[in-house]
C-alpha cells in the first residue's frame, strides 16, 4: 500500500496538470489511509530502525520525541508522502533523524497543501525534494509557503536562499514579522543591500533568527571602532563583531595592539581596513608579527595601513613571497626599492607572470622552489639556487 501510495504521488507532481495537485493529493492520502487500530505491541524505537532507517543510537534519541505514538498509522503516510515527492531512503532517515516529530505531522492538512504551496510558487520537484530534505521541521509549519516569497525575494535566488538555510534549518517555520522583519529592516537602515544580507546571513546564520537587541549591539560595535554605516566594509565588521560581545572584542583589539605595537589610531586604521582580523587566533596573530616585524622588517605603522597582509597564511602565502623577493633582490634580479607588500597583494597567477615566470632563464628552480616553498617545505634559511 505504501509503495502503491508512492508511485501515486510521484506520478501526480510530475504530470503537466501541476495545478491540481492540492485536490489530487487530498483524495489520495484520503483514501489510502484507512484507520489503523492502535497496537499495544507498537515499538517505535524498532519502527524507527527497520522503516525509517535509522541507526540504532538515532532511533534511541527520536524515539523521546515520540513517546505517544500508538500505531504506525501517521508515520506509515508521511514515509509515503515523502517517498512520493522523490526522496531516497536515505534521504528519508536524514530527514526524520533531524526532525522525529515530522512522522505525526498530518499529510493531508499540513504537508501536501504546502506541497501545492511550493509548486504554486514555481519550485520544480527536484527544488520542493532539497527544500523538504534540509528543513524538515519548516516543512511542518504552514507558514513556510507565505514565508518563502519574502526570503526568495531577500536573497535573490533559490540557491542563496539554500545556503542559508543549510545554516539556519529552521528559518522558513519563524514568525516573517516578529523575527526576520525587524532585523532586515534595521540592516537596510545600515545601507545594506540584499546581496549583502543575503552574503552576511551564510557567514552568520543565526542573524535573523536572534533578538533585535543582539542584531542592535553589533551595529553599535561596528560603528564604535570607527566603520560608519554605509560604508562598503559595514557588512564585514558586522560578520567579525558577530561572534564577540563587547569584552571579548575590547580584549581582542588590546591583543592586537600589543602584538603589533599599535596605537589606538593604528589598531583602528588596521580594523577599519581589515575588520576580519578580530577573527583570527592570537597564535596566527603572533607569528605573523613576529615573521613581519623582525624577518620582513616592518614597521608597526607601516603594517596598520596594509593590515591585508595579516590575513594571507603565513607558511603558505606571506613567507614563500617574501623568499623569492629577497633571493631576486640580492642577485640582481630585482631592484631593491621593489615593494614587498606589492607581491603579497598580487594574486597568485599575477604573481607568477610578474616575479617567476620572466626570470626563468636566469633562475630555472625558481619556479619549483617556490612551489616547495608554498607547500611549507622550506626552511627558514632557504635559498633559491
Amino acid at each position: 500500500m505504501l509503495r502503491l501510495r508512492s508511485c501515486i504521488l510521484s506520478h501526480l507532481l510530475s504530470s503537466p496538470a501541476a495545478s491540481s495537485i492540492p485536490f489530487s493529493l487530498h483524495r489520495l492520502i484520503s483514501a489510502a489511509a484507512p484507520a489503523v487500530s492502535p497496537s499495544p505491541s507498537f515499538a517505535v524505537k524498532d519502527y524507527l530502525v527497520d522503516t525509517c532507517g535509522l541507526t540504532p543510537a538515532q532511533a534511541l534519541k527520536a524515539s523521546t520525541k515520540l513517546s505517544h505514538l500508538k500505531s504506525r498509522t501517521k508515520p506509515d503516510a508521511v514515509l509515503a508522502f515523502l517517498a512520493g515527492l522523490g526522496l531516497s531512503s536515505a534521504d528519508v532517515a536524514t530527514v526524520v533523524a533531524k526532525d522525529p516529530r515530522l512522522l505525526c505531522a498530518k499529510v493531508e492538512g499540513t504537508l501536501a497543501p504546502n506541497v501545492a504551496g511550493f509548486i504554486g510558487l514555481g519550485l520544480s520537484r527536484t527544488e520542493i525534494v532539497r527544500l523538504v530534505s534540509l528543513t524538515p521541521l519548516s516543512f511542518r509549519c504552514r507558514s513556510i509557503v507565505s514565508n518563502l516569497p519574502y526570503y526568495l525575494s531577500l536573497f535573490g535566488s533559490y540557491e542563496n536562499l539554500l545556503r542559508v538555510l543549510k545554516k539556519n534549518i529552521n528559518l522558513l517555520g519563524y514568525d516573517l514579522e516578529k523575527v526576520a522583519v525587524p532585523k532586515v529592516a534595521l540592516l537596510r537602515e545600515c545601507g545594506l543591500g540584499a546581496c549583502d544580507i543575503a552574503s552576511l546571513c551564510q557567514n552568520v546564520p543565526w542573524l535573523l533568527t536572534a533578538n533585535l537587541e543582539s542584531v542592535q549591539t553589533m551595529v553599535a560595535c561596528s560603528e564604535g571602532i570607527g566603520v560608519p554605516r554605509g560604508s562598503g566594509m559595514f557588512r564585514h565588521m558586522l560578520h567579525a563583531v558577530a561572534f564577540l560581545n563587547e569584552e571579548k572584542m575590547a580584549v581582542k583589539v588590546d591583543y592586537l595592539k600589543n602584538t603589533f605595537r599599535w596605537s589606538d589610531a593604528e589598531a583602528r586604521v588596521a580594523l577599519c581596513q581589515a575588520p576580519m582580523l578580530l577573527t583570527r587566533s592570537k597564535d596566527m596573530l603572533q607569528r605573523t608579527s613576529e615573521f613581519l616585524s623582525s624577518q620582513v622588517g616592518l614597521e608597526p605603522a607601516y603594517i596598520s595601513r596594509r593590515p591585508v597582509m595579516i590575513m594571507y597564511s603565513l607558511e603558505g602565502w606571506l613567507r614563500p613571497r617574501y623568499y623569492v623577493v629577497k633571493f631576486l633582490k640580492e642577485n640582481g634580479l630585482l631592484k631593491h626599492g621593489a615593494s614587498y607588500y606589492t607581491a603579497v597583494k598580487l594574486t597568485e597567477k599575477v604573481f607568477m607572470e610578474k616575479f617567476i615566470c620572466p626570470r626563468k632563464e636566469a633562475t630555472p628552480h625558481l619556479s619549483e622552489d617556490y612551489a616547495a616553498a608554498c607547500g611549507g617545505e622550506v626552511q627558514n634559511n632557504f635559498r633559491f639556487i
